[in-house]
């Protein structure tokens, strides 16, 4: 359901709500705005401002929902408290809620974004194929902040937290799609949309055909096995008038709309979590939409290698040797490391579309997951600069990235007995730093970051992303944009 949202300055509005949240911090006096008789619920030790922590009262015919933040100066606590006390007030059937904004331990400005993000993130619902079991009455939202903050500021970061926040939820909805629904056709067909949204995007989307024309032969070898069309979808997005000395951001993403496997099949169980295999594809697509949206003055290309990758007569097999389009070779010793091999013509097609710096997404690897959980994505560059710059936007954004090592002993676990490369060595080593090295191959020097989001795209566990997928590297790549627009402090 749309909620209507309004801002204001002060606590005026709070007189129309029916229902009002206000996140608690620890060692934080509550918002002076609320009334006596809450304040000593609060004091009292009832309302307890630890992480996750909720609960309620009435007073004079409104709800007053206490959802805790914990203490320090972490914006996705905020997250987190805010979609609390949206769950909790949606069971209690509000339908008006106020939002107060805390203006310590930091700025109301530096607030403004993560509570209103997860007050919309966790009004999220899937409900393509059923409708929601959850009762979530919530039709209007006014945010509320303390004196100090301009109106048009604060109603500016709330449009920011807004694009943001539906551009997430948009890529939540394709992750949750089957296979037999969001096909690669289907994602080409969502790029196609966007373009036609927004004035300043284009879109081209080439099928099997086209692939093999432009020579990705490791991209076509994965496609082969499925009937259906694969899709190399490119997106340019171009401001009318790009901040000086910007360079042209290249986002690629790895959107394999599901993975069985191919010939090296993968155990039955859990499989069907494999239509989330495209999540690296999504976030990119809704990534470049939020960016559009908005009109951040930095130049990008987007690329998204969409195919199934299914076992049969035609499917390629173990011990099969492809070309890419940079020409080298790769021996395929597993065809489940698969997402390497259309990244690796992706990447080489983003170059020859003019981007000059790369980042790519995927989830690319289960050691990833061993290694990090689900707290921080895998993160492996070839430059120092984008990694911290990228660590940065992770902090801000909450979405945490942790470096991983790329070293010249790994590129030998790489090399090829009968090709020049090699997509899964058999020794089961540094699984995740291995596909990055492999990645790394295929940048042509320029600065790239490889973000393994395998552990982090789904089922995150966050009380805004509890189940299902998490939409995890929007914000980040929005963040990563802003960045080359106005560097914000590290």
């Amino acid at each position: 359901m749309a909620v209507a949202l309004t801002t204001a300055v002060g606590a005026e509005p709070l007189q129309a709500a029916d229902t009002v949240i206000c996140p608690l911090v620890e060692g934080e006096p509550p918002s002076p705005h609320l009334p006596e008789p809450v304040r000593a619920l609060i004091a009292s030790g009832e309302a307890k401002p630890k992480p996750k922590a909720v609960t309620h009262t009435h007073h004079e015919g409104r709800r007053y929902v206490l959802a805790g933040a914990g203490k320090g100066e972490d914006g996705e606590r905020f997250r987190a408290a805010a979609a609390v006390g949206r769950k909790r007030a949606g069971e209690l059937g509000g339908r008006r809620v106020a939002l107060l904004v805390p203006n310590r331990p930091l700025p109301a400005a530096q607030l403004v974004g993560p509570l209103l993000e997860g007050f919309l993130l966790g009004g999220y619902r899937f409900e393509r194929f059923k409708p929601s079991e959850d009762e979530d009455a919530v039709a209007e939202l006014a945010v509320l902040a303390p004196e100090g903050i301009a109106p048009q500021r604060l109603a500016d970061l709330a449009r920011r937290a807004t694009v943001v926040a539906n551009a997430q939820n948009s890529c939540r909805d394709l992750q949750n799609r089957p296979a037999n629904d969001l096909t690669p056709t289907a994602l080409g067909e969502e790029a196609k949309a966007l373009a036609a949204a927004s004035p300043a995007v284009s879109a081209t989307v080439e099928g099997r055909e086209q692939i093999l024309a432009r020579g990705m032969g490791a991209f076509a070898a994965v496609a082969q096995g499925s009937a259906r069309e694969p899709a190399l979808i490119t997106l340019r997005y171009q401001p009318p008038e790009p901040v000086a000395g910007a360079p042209t951001l290249g986002l690629v993403g790895k959107a394999i709309t599901f993975d069985s496997g191919g010939i090296s099949l993968k155990p039955a169980g859990r499989m069907a979590e494999m239509k989330f295999d495209m999540s690296g594809g999504a976030a990119v697509l809704c990534a470049l939409s939020a960016i559009a949206s908005l009109e951040l003055p930095l130049p990008v290309v987007a690329v998204i290698g969409a195919t199934e990758n299914l076992p049969g007569g035609r499917a390629v097999k173990p011990g099969d040797i492809v070309r890419t389009a940079q020409g080298k070779t790769v021996e395929i010793n597993n065809t489940d490391a698969e997402g390497r091999l259309v990244l690796a013509d992706c990447l080489y097609h983003a170059r020859q579309e003019g981007a000059t710096v790369l980042v790519d997404l995927a989830t690319l690897t289960g050691a990833v997951v061993v290694a990090l959980g689900s707290t921080y994505a895998g993160l492996l560059a070839n430059d120092d600069g984008l990694a911290a710059q990228l660590e940065a936007a992770g902090r801000r954004s909450g979405e945490l990235l942790w470096r991983l090592p790329l070293h010249e002993e790994y590129d030998e676990l790489i090399k090829g007995q009968y090709a020049e490369l090699n997509n899964a060595p058999e020794q089961r080593k540094a699984g995740t730093i291995v596909g990055g090295a492999f990645l790394a191959n295929f940048t042509g020097g320029l600065p790239w970051a490889h973000l393994d989001i395998a552990g982090v795209a789904w089922d995150l566990g966050r009380p805004y992303a509890p189940k299902g997928g998490s939409g995890f590297g929007v914000r980040l790549l929005v963040e990563l944009a802003e960045s080359y627009c106005h560097p914000a402090p590290t």
